[in-house]
Order: C-alpha cells, then sequence, then structure tokens
C-alpha cells in the first residue's frame, strides 16, 4: 500500500457492512451485454497501471492463478479481457538518493519475470507494441513495465540503460515527494520549482532512448516544464481530472489536459474513488483530520489507533465512487481535447478498498465498455480509449528514438 489510501486488510472486516450499505443506499448495479463482452474479448486492453509487483512483496501469492485478495490475477484478467496490464516498478518516495531505491525496482522487475517464468503459456514481457501485438494474437497476457518514481536512476543515465534494457517503458519521475528529478503534487516543498537540472536532462535522454514520459504525481511547473522540453507524446499513467476533485494536485486540471492533447499525449484515469469524486477526499481528511484529533486527546499509544479505520467507517460509511462517474471524467476529456487523448489507468492493486462501484477488479472491464456504449461512443472509439490511444504514443516514442 502507498500510503495515502485504505489497507487492504480491512476490506474482509468491513465486507457484511458494505453489503448492507449497498441494500440500504440503493447503490447502481452494472451488467454487461454480450455485445460488450465480445468487444472487451477481441480488444487489445492496455491499463496504464497495476501495482502487483508491489503487492506480492508485501504479501507473496500467485497471481497466475486465482487468488482470494486483491485486484489481479489471471482467471479475473481473462475474465474482464485485460491483456496488457502495465506492471508498476514501484519505488517508496523514502528510497530516494539511495542504492536501495535501485536494488528495490531490480527485486521487482525479478518478480514481473517471475510470473512469466511460472506461467510461460500465460504471460509474457512486453518491451514494444510489436510485442503486444503478437501476444495478443497468441493469447497470451502482456506484461509491460513502467517505473513508478525515477528514484531509482539515482542522477545516474547509466541506470536509465539498465531499465530500459529489462523493459521499462514508462518512467513516473516522482512519487509522493520530491525527488532529485521532480517536485511532486504532493509535497508541498517545491525545491526545484518543477524539474531539477539532472530532470531537464532526463527528458531528453528519455525521448532518445524510448521511454515515454509519464507526468501522474508530479508538480504542474514540472509538468509544463515536461511538456516544453519532449519531443514526443507523454502520458499520465494513472491520472484523473481535478475539474471533479478541486484542489487535488495529484489530478489534472483542464488547462493541463489541453496542453497534454497539443502535445498529442494520453491521460489514463484513474479509477481510485479519491481520484473520481470529491466527497472521497473529503472523507480521507476526515479520517485524518480524527486520527489527529484521538492522538491528541489519548496519545499515540492509544488502543482505539489499532483498529481506528474500521471503526471510523462503520461511523462514517466511505462514499465509493461509481462507473458512471468514471465515464464522466472519460467524457470530459473528450470533450475538451478528443477521443485520441484518453485512456485507462485503474491503479489496481494500488488504491486498495476504494474501487467504484462497478469497477472492483480487472474482471469488471466488461461493465466499463457498457458503459461507453451506453453513453453512445463506436466500438472504434471504445477500441481507441482501452488501447489504441496508448499504443499510437508508445509507437510514436519507439519512432523518434530510433531515429535518435
Amino acid at each position: 500500500m502507498k500510503g495515502f489510501f485504505p489497507l487492504k486488510s480491512c476490506a474482509l472486516a468491513i465486507s457484511t457492512l458494505l453489503c448492507a450499505q449497498a441494500v440500504a443506499a440503493d447503490v447502481p448495479t452494472y451488467a454487461a451485454s454480450e455485445k460488450a463482452v465480445k468487444i472487451a474479448q477481441e480488444t487489445i486492453i492496455v491499463d496504464g497501471h497495476i501495482d502487483v509487483p508491489y503487492r506480492v512483496k508485501n504479501a507473496w501469492v500467485d497471481v497466475t492463478k486465482a487468488t482470494e485478495g486483491g485486484d489481479f490475477d489471471y482467471p479475473r484478467a481473462v475474465k474482464g479481457g485485460l491483456n496488457v496490464p502495465f506492471m508498476s516498478i514501484y519505488v517508496p518516495a523514502s528510497l530516494d538518493n539511495s542504492p536501495e531505491s535501485t536494488q528495490l525496482a531490480h527485486l521487482l522487475i525479478d518478480s514481473v519475470e517471475a510470473i512469466v517464468a511460472r506461467a510461460p503459456d500465460k504471460f509474457a514481457i512486453a518491451k514494444s507494441p510489436s510485442d503486444v501485438k503478437a501476444q495478443f494474437e497468441k493469447g497470451i497476457i502482456s506484461l509491460p513495465m513502467g517505473m513508478e518514481n525515477g528514484s531509482p536512476l539515482q542522477g545516474d543515465l547509466a541506470n536509465l540503460e539498465a531499465f530500459h534494457e529489462r523493459g521499462i517503458r514508462y518512467i513516473t519521475l516522482a512519487h509522493s515527494q520530491s525527488n532529485h528529478i521532480s517536485d511532486s503534487s504532493y509535497d508541498l516543498r517545491r525545491q526545484w520549482n518543477g524539474l531539477s537540472p539532472f530532470g531537464k536532462t532526463l527528458v531528453t535522454e528519455m525521448n532518445n532512448i524510448g521511454i515515454m514520459l509519464d507526468i501522474s504525481h508530479v508538480s504542474d511547473d514540472a509538468f509544463y516544464q515536461v511538456i516544453e522540453l519532449t519531443k514526443v507524446p507523454v502520458i499520465a499513467s494513472h491520472s484523473s481530472l481535478r475539474r471533479f476533485t478541486p484542489g487535488f494536485e495529484r489530478n489534472m486540471n483542464d488547462e493541463m489536459v489541453k496542453a497534454l492533447g497539443d502535445n498529442g499525449g494520453v491521460i489514463m484515469i484513474n479509477f481510485g474513488s479519491s481520484f473520481v469524486t470529491k466527497e472521497a477526499g473529503k472523507w480521507r481528511t476526515g479520517l485524518t483530520q480524527a486520527r489527529k484529533a484521538l492522538i491528541a486527546a489519548e496519545g499515540e499509544d492509544s488502543p482505539k489507533l489499532e483498529d481506528f479505520e474500521a471503526n471510523y467507517r462503520k461511523e462514517v460509511p466511505y462514499p465509493y465512487s461509481t462507473l458512471d462517474e468514471v465515464l464522466d471524467h472519460i467524457d470530459h476529456v473528450v470533450e475538451l481535447v478528443g477521443i485520441e487523448h484518453v485512456g485507462i489507468g485503474s491503479d489496481y492493486d494500488g488504491v486498495g478498498d476504494s474501487l467504484p462501484i462497478g469497477l472492483k477488479d480487472v474482471a469488471s472491464f466488461p461493465n466499463l465498455v457498457q458503459g461507453l456504449l451506453d453513453r453512445e461512443y463506436s466500438r472504434a472509439d471504445i477500441e481507441k480509449i482501452l488501447s489504441g490511444n496508448l499504443l499510437r504514443v508508445w509507437t510514436q516514442v519507439e519512432e523518434y528514438a530510433s531515429k535518435h
């Protein structure tokens, strides 16, 4: 878990409660038609961000088989039609400027390679769009990789080359804290006022080597500096829209989305409820404030802290977003900059128990397709959202690098 969302250990304890709430609150239900299922099964579906590597680091499970917990495993991916989940090589911000950051990144890449080694009939590493397409034809799920947090580079371009060789195809420049590359949207310290000198050099080097620039998590200033410097389109691998979550800098505002569109890039919508609605964000703020108040009153050793979040949820139910609200984000991107600039970056296995009603795990993609059909998106446009837009950017990045 990355520190901003509920722990999955709470999920079982509150499952009965949530079911009762669903009945009481007339929570919407979603069912995919045969047409939606058919589209999901016949289309390449790229998800820009899934946190399986860090999940299995924290508590090992074999995702080549059905698992009881988490949001991703092979049977559910097959059911949902998900065949190109970008595996997130996530390194905590606390490890910046340390050899441990580089070591952890390599260990997490090892874990992705181990998944493939255990089930080569089910999974394969993908290092290019051509790999993705060839593996799709064989019925094999591709596992491309993106590095979440550029900390493992440690300011050394030799590390960039090494990670590219191992299959890293995008790098999220920062995570929850400012690092040696970029300021973070979560960090009030803006030590670089955008990108560091090395970060500015890195933009050019990533263009030249063929690694996509991911501007999720970075500050607004860093975003605009990337857009100014890059020679190819960039991505936001798992971000949503600030229009629906005012004040949440981690999401992109309308002007940024327009700049991304002008750049030719793609924003890949994050499913986490805090990314989708302001109500979920306010709930998280309320939880934090209540916890601080308890500590102030009873101290850090209060036994009430042990199950604080689960108990808080009983008193103040979590306001889950819905599939329809996720679709509102997609609609708004299309209205702003067109169908060519939106994709999917769910953050499955990364946002804990905060996923929307109707999109609870990777088996849910037919529900998303059905929602798009209900909003009168054509099949061609749905295919662009599911994979076409990201594959276009990836191809453009490859083509530029081949000439430099």
